[in-house]
């Protein structure tokens, strides 16, 4: 199993898709990857899309779950900035509830 997460600046520009796969759902995280875009949406790379795909075949994946839309900031909270604190690149999701 595999889950497909899109992340952006703002809810109408992915720049960063995270998939992680999964031994069977509800299971131990297997592998990670993540893609990052600086010019355009990513969800409209067809070079990254194939990468996607090839990912997730070279997994044996047999199901997939994605988001629907855009569900937070592509930065990392204790990697990118502090932890407990909002992004101070993208303001836009300082006004959103957080998980």
């Amino acid at each position: 199993m595999a889950t497909v997460a899109f992340y952006g600046p703002d809810d109408k520009l992915a720049t960063k898709v995270v998939v992680a796969v999964f031994s069977r759902a509800g299971g131990k995280l297997e592998r990670i990857e993540k893609w990052y875009s600086r010019v355009a949406d990513i969800r409209e790379d067809p070079v990254i899309r194939q990468e996607i795909v090839a990912f997730v075949k070279k997994h044996d994946v047999e199901r997939a779950i994605t988001t629907e839309g855009i569900i937070g900031c592509p930065h990392e909270e204790g990697v990118d900035y502090p932890l407990g604190e909002f992004c101070p690149l993208c303001p836009f999701w300082k006004l959103k509830i957080r998980n």
